[in-house]
């Protein structure tokens, strides 16, 4: 009887035991200081082909040369007085003599001139002043050029053409007087030209038009809600080659020099910032271009993938079974650390270490050479062994991996609507096509994991018109 009654004692107690989890006392490898979330980036160029019409430049400069556009009411210092009006709507065109580069102004005007005739001797002043009322057709040549971003015309008078030869009336005859009128052109002449600048200048400023393109197109654009990636263009620099005509177009052809990001997590801020934007001039923009984007993965946003990755899964055998509850990721001397909260047989904290790689193939960051870490592997052989062995740390291994295949796909689907006639704003346009994605390089910081992807193809973004 006390054979069979120590008998059952030990089963009991063996069972209770068996039942019983292990209290898992582990250390944690805390966190080094990794550099911080700074990395070196290849920048990408994303083409500004910016068109303007003619009739938009017409009609801005018809609204900004109105009415009177010269005044010299000043008679005394070579007895003239002149007024010029703008008799009916300026027209702009191309110059069929030098298509490419040169525009022809029409300015139909009114002219009022006073002209005074006579003398002044022994302080009596013997004068006769005229009033003429002229009509004509000013043609203007400009040669065309972009500076600091507006167009610069340098604008030389071509010729009048008066609607009817000027004429005064002396002792009842009619007397030509082009003879004063044309030593009047020469005097504002070069007002009229100055005039005609200074209008077109003002009239195609594309500078607003560009910034806010570029404000946005640099906010931050949502391609994924599933993974919550967001696609992030930070501006570096503004190219620009001479401004062109063709036809009944001016067409400037701009490009910007970025660092393109891929984030994973919350949205992140613009890094637009206007004052920091310059435009320098280049004599060719590349149309082929390679954008090189930066997958951020901070380790909190790549815990909560892993996580889920465990979810409803054991690790052991038999009755010795465990379930990962929750994981987190950090850096440690080169590595990365993944703590698992484990429940069932034992409770507590494992900690492996390893490092990431990148599979082409799958398009995932995994774990090379992933392990326990030494006294997380010591404590399990002394009283977890089952847990130490080679099979589970590999069926662990498994889901200790972050694809973002399914990001990448999802973000190229995203792209290539984003690229076809996506319009952020009126007048703005973006359109380009993508080619294969290629892996470049891991990169750890002490928040996040970055992978750097190659993706060939265009991205042109189109300013049409001035707004």
């Amino acid at each position: 009887m006390k054979f069979f009654s120590f008998l059952a004692s030990f089963t009991i107690a063996t069972l209770i035991s068996c039942s019983t989890s292990q209290k898992l006392a582990t250390l944690k490898p805390e966190p080094d200081d990794a550099s911080p979330l700074l990395y070196d980036s290849n920048p990408s160029f994303i083409n500004l082909p910016i068109t303007v019409k003619l009739k938009d430049v017409e009609n801005q400069t018809n609204t900004l040369l109105n009415g009177l556009i010269y005044e010299d009411n000043n008679i005394e210092d070579d007895d003239i007085e002149i007024s010029i009006w703008k008799q009916a709507p300026i027209k702009i065109q191309n110059d069929p003599t030098n298509a490419d580069k040169r525009i022809k102004t029409i300015l139909p005007l009114k002219v009022t001139i006073k002209y005074r005739i006579g003398t002044k001797k022994l302080g009596i002043e013997l004068y006769d002043t005229r009033e003429f009322n002229l009509n004509g057709i000013i043609t203007l040549l400009s040669e065309v050029a972009l500076t600091n971003w507006k167009l610069n015309t340098k604008t030389e008078f071509k010729s009048l053409d008066w609607s009817e030869s000027p004429t005064m009336t002396v002792l009842g005859k009619n007397i030509p007087i082009t003879y004063l009128a044309n030593p009047a052109i020469s005097i504002f002449k070069s007002k009229i030209e100055k005039s005609i600048d200074e209008a077109i200048e003002k009239s195609t400023d594309f500078k607003p038009n560009v910034l806010s393109a570029l404000e946005k197109i640099c906010t931050p654009f949502q391609m994924s809600d599933t993974y919550d990636s967001w696609l992030l263009i930070v501006p570096l620099e503004i190219y620009s080659t001479n401004a062109k005509l063709k036809n009944d177009l001016f067409l400037l052809n701009m490009g910007m020099k970025c660092n393109m990001e891929t984030i994973i997590g919350k949205q992140p801020e613009s890094k637009f910032n206007t004052s920091k934007i310059t435009v320098k001039p280049v004599a060719k923009i590349p149309n082929q271009i390679t954008a090189n984007i930066a997958a951020i993965s901070s380790y909190v946003d790549a815990s909560k993938i892993m996580t889920k990755n465990f979810a409803g899964q054991e690790f052991g055998s038999g009755n010795k079974k465990v379930t990962v509850k929750n994981v987190e990721i950090w850096h440690k001397d080169g590595k990365m650390v993944i703590a698992l909260d484990v429940l069932g047989s034992v409770n507590g904290t494992i900690y492996l270490n390893g490092f990431p790689q990148y599979n082409p193939k799958t398009k995932e960051i995994y774990f090379e050479k992933l392990d326990y870490v030494l006294d997380t592997k010591s404590k399990l052989i002394r009283t977890a062994n089952w847990l130490a062995q080679g099979y589970i740390l590999k069926k662990m291994e498994e889901n200790c991996r972050y694809s973002i295949q399914p990001n990448l796909e999802e973000g190229k689907k995203n792209m290539t609507a984003y690229l076809k006639n996506y319009s952020p704003m009126p007048g703005v346009f973006i359109n380009g096509k993508m080619e294969d994605i290629q892996f470049d390089r891991i990169q750890l910081t002490n928040q996040a994991i970055i992978a750097f992807i190659k993706i060939n193809g265009t991205v042109n973004v189109s300013v049409d018109g001035l707004k």
